[in-house]
């Protein structure tokens, strides 16, 4: 299999496969393609924007001159990220990790119990002097919650200009999109965002993943944490893995297309699940995702069955058919334990100890739904009935 680098009839095929998938990349979120760089996936995009940011910090503030003087305001100060308390832990941790090394200080927003979103006032009024990045994921992953995004990014530019007004360093933003890609149409240019996450296998495609930069380079920096070949304009290394970027390019293709049609059968077969949950149990369920006035993602159902012996994981494992987790699937071992981003939320802890996600997808039918909520008042029955 031929790398897209030598200059082979076969190397210039892959080079030329690769530049047609970051073309529909860029299509699909309304970006440039020379502005999308192919990474393993989501924790390292996630990760490579932390790591360009706190190094974009220090070397700006190891300048001379007129640059020094700019800066002048944070001088000596440690670099500042404000994020929130729902993020996915490829945010959080590698965020947790510079405060344990005392290299960075982070603030947490609490998102608001009223609508499970990260409001913007208080993320505005998180920001300091020596603030970096601020970053807010587009929609959350266990609730479906969508972030106000486009009014973060507005608010923020328009800080941007007082901050430049006072000699203060550019706010970077950054958007976490893997939830929310394929479910719902993404405009980076609506978002305003300087960074914005992708991840394949959230959109039918392969497990890989990209980074949109807005004015890689050039009007936004990112700096390797690799070091190799050069491949990816050496911002990462590495040689190319041809076939999952050709998918991730198809998949990306496949969502221009039909955006809206996928968004609108799983919002339908969405909807019908909750109505035959709330037949079903009656008084017994909490739809824990619904919040009055907040838009969120069609394909997810986060609900809890009230009851002592309810508990998530042991609903799941008395279910016949049910393919389910109990919140974030990529580290669904967390026991009885309720999800953090429940509680966050303000979902009471015996409720969020009960929590199931659902997600429905584009081939998900109304039978299905049928029996899935057949088997889980079986499952329900049996657990119950050993009570």
């Amino acid at each position: 299999m031929a790398t897209a680098s030598p200059p082979l009839a076969s190397g210039r095929k892959a080079k030329d496969i690769i530049s047609a998938a970051r073309e529909s990349l860029a299509k699909m979120i309304g970006g440039k393609p020379q502005d999308i760089i192919f990474t393993s996936g989501g924790t390292e995009s996630n990760n490579l924007v932390i790591h360009s940011v706190l190094r974009h910090f220090h070397k700006a503030h190891a300048s001379v001159g007129d640059a020094a003087e700019r800066h002048r305001l944070v001088e000596g100060a440690t670099p500042h990220f404000v994020t929130c308390t729902v993020e996915h832990d490829s945010i959080r941790l590698p965020l947790e990790h510079l405060v344990e090394e005392q290299v960075a200080a982070v603030t947490f927003v609490p998102v608001s119990k009223v609508n499970g979103q990260a409001e913007v006032d208080d993320i505005l009024a998180a920001v300091r002097p020596a603030t970096c990045l601020v970053t807010v994921m587009l929609a959350n992953n266990e609730t479906g919650v969508i972030m106000p995004i486009p009014e973060l990014g507005r608010r923020v530019a328009a800080l941007n200009q007082q901050r430049a007004a006072s000699g203060l360093p550019r706010v970077l933003l950054h958007t976490d999109a893997a939830q929310a890609l394929g479910k719902r149409r993404v405009d980076v240019k609506d978002l305003g965002v300087d960074f914005l996450t992708i991840v394949g296998h959230k959109l039918y495609g392969p497990r890989i993943g990209a980074l949109y930069v807005r004015g890689l380079g050039e009007r936004t920096p990112l700096y390797p944490m690799l070091f190799g070949g050069g491949q990816e304009r050496g911002f990462r290394p590495g040689t190319e893995n041809t076939p999952m970027i050709a998918g991730l390019g198809k998949a990306a293709e496949l969502v221009t297309e039909n955006c809206e049609a996928y968004e609108a059968h799983m919002r339908a077969v969405r909807d019908y699940l909750e109505t035959r949950l709330v037949a079903e149990f009656d008084q017994k369920i909490h739809l824990n995702s619904q919040f009055p006035g907040t838009e969120r993602l069609p394909n997810t159902c986060n609900f809890s069955i009230r009851g002592p012996q309810l508990q998530g994981r042991l609903v799941l494992a008395q279910c016949r058919t049910l393919l389910a987790s109990v919140g974030a699937a990529c580290h669904s071992d967390q026991g009885d334990r309720p999800s953090p981003v429940l509680l966050s939320c303000g979902i009471p802890a015996e409720v969020a100890r009960n929590a199931l996600r659902l997600s429905v997808g584009r081939s998900t039918t109304l039978a299905e739904v049928d029996l899935v909520v057949q088997d889980l008042k079986q499952a329900v029955a049996r657990l119950e009935g050993q009570a």
